[in-house]
């Protein structure tokens, strides 16, 4: 890699006003295509993996997904810290992306592997390669995410650059959907009758080597193609600093005092929580819903996914006029309102309204969009008030908490999901044998988590969004201040 400071000159990056080319814009949204083809795989399929191919109860499935993302409440804000107070001629972020797309990738791969057939020899196998994954990822991620408030501090800029970033995101969860259907049957056993049979473990181990190279590339793409741009930030980051020796580093602990005064940012990640809780909860009961109780094939819920994802893929360039037009809290009303509705539905729908269940899923897709654009376009706003209020640019920290909690939403309704299964009597499928016919407690414990337990989720987070206080003004004037105090700094 090439010198860069011999490579171009910083100056040339007016970060408050330039605006993003646009292979700025494509690499940066590619630097999420990786994470989200592995967020959406383990998201839709790994506890489906645990109990119908690896043969784990689903209760047993639910504690090795839980203590994976517990062990996240440690690394992610460790990392944000460290990635902050990191020093590199690529600047703070780079440096870890670099070197832990690689890991990040094979990890995920040993994610698919069956080494031992003992339950508890399972148990604790991915127990570990949960561990050593989530370290990894958070290590690509979050210094990734916090990349966004530093290359631009342009109010609508980040709006579009988000809408570039969830473009690639939701893109990569489609993708990842399509290469598994094909992946499914490329290496479907004619000699198997059996629907169970179309589970093998030689298909996930496919699935997960074709994704973790896909994944590692985008990475890698979007290191290349922002390098300048993030380099020219850590550069001014670093001279403002310089022009302000009283400002001084805190610590840790002082920091999360910081994180959690900061009233906005108590709105932004009680919104994300409440959004991203319900879309994990509804993609992982996705496929128990359509095959138990919508009595279709196993197929059919990878179609049913693909208009959900498909349609939140359109509705972000929407979202994203609206919230230009009318402001971020309208858009995220509108979109939310819309999957309320669609959630709600599902749990009403009886076997064979297959047409119903394609129309709530595209409803539900056009809600989904908001979750994704809206949080993460507020977030930067709240790094820029903390700057005015302490002196100092600390995103990392307070991407660390977005992305622990979007992990953390994940983790518990995974682990929710799979004592409520347990609980309600599923039986666990045998593979080359019958789905078996599952009691009406377990069926009404699907329905139950399909539709009520998202919507008022989401119902929450429509109540937190009312009381957000960072509009498109009050942020105005937030760069007007730090515009002033940087003018009489200089």
């Amino acid at each position: 890699m090439t010198n860069p400071e011999n490579s171009f000159d910083s100056s040339q990056y007016d970060l408050t006003q330039a605006k993003l080319t646009l292979g700025e814009k494509l690499a940066y949204g590619a630097g999420d295509l990786g994470t989200s083809i592995t967020t959406n795989l383990l998201s839709f399929f790994l506890l489906f993996f645990f109990t119908n191919v690896a043969g784990l109860d689903p209760a047993l499935a639910g504690v090795v997904l839980l203590v994976g993302k517990v062990f996240d409440a440690i690394n992610d804000p460790i990392i944000g810290v460290l990635s902050d107070r990191t020093k590199s001629k690529l600047g703070r972020r780079l440096p870890w992306m670099i070197y832990s797309a690689i890991p990040f990738g094979l990890t995920f791969l040993a994610q698919w592997l069956v080494p031992s057939t003992d339950k508890m020899v399972l148990f604790w196998y991915y127990v570990i390669i949960g561990i050593i994954f989530n370290t990894f990822f958070t290590a690509v991620n979050l210094p990734y995410t916090a990349l966004t408030p530093e290359i631009t501090q342009d109010y609508d800029e980040r709006t579009s650059l988000n809408s570039f970033r969830f473009t690639f995101s939701i893109g990569g969860s489609i993708l990842s959907l399509f290469i598994a259907q094909l992946i499914f049957a490329f290496f479907k056993d004619p000699a198997r009758q059996t629907d169970s049979c179309n589970t093998g473990g030689m298909q996930y181990i496919v699935l997960g080597a074709v994704c973790a190279i896909i994944s590692s590339i985008s990475i890698y793409w979007c290191i290349w193609g922002i390098k300048n741009r993030a380099i020219a930030s850590d550069r001014h980051r670093l001279h403002n600093k310089s022009l302000d020796a009283q400002v001084e580093e805190l610590s840790f602990v002082e920091q999360l005092k910081v994180v959690f005064s900061n009233r906005p940012f108590l709105y932004v990640i009680g919104i994300y929580f409440c959004s991203w809780l319900a879309l994990q909860i509804t993609a992982s009961i996705i496929p128990y819903f359509v095959v138990n109780w919508m009595k279709l094939q196993e197929s059919d819920f990878i179609l049913v996914t693909i208009a959900v994802q498909g349609t939140a893929l359109i509705m972000l360039s929407v979202w994203s006029a609206i919230s230009k037009r009318f402001g971020k809290k309208v858009a995220y009303f509108m979109g939310s309102g819309i999957w309320i509705i669609a959630q709600a539905g599902l749990f009403f729908l009886q076997p064979g309204q297959v047409v119903m269940l394609y129309v709530l899923a595209t409803m539900a897709g056009a809600g989904v969009s908001t979750a994704y654009l809206i949080p993460w376009s507020m977030i930067p706003d709240v790094t820029d008030l903390d700057e005015l209020e302490t002196g100092q640019r600390r995103e990392g920290i307070f991407y660390a908490f977005m992305v622990l909690l979007q992990k953390f939403g994940l983790a518990i309704g995974l682990f929710l999901l799979g004592f409520g299964l347990s609980w309600a009597k599923f039986k666990e499928s045998v593979p080359c044998q019958p789905l078996p016919i599952q009691p009406d407690s377990a069926l009404f414990a699907i329905r139950v988590a399909i539709g009520p337990l998202p919507t008022i989720a989401l119902i929450v987070g429509l109540g937190l969004a009312y009381f957000y206080p960072i509009t498109r003004e009050v942020h105005t004037e937030i760069l007007m201040r730090l515009a002033e105090r940087r003018r009489e700094q200089s």
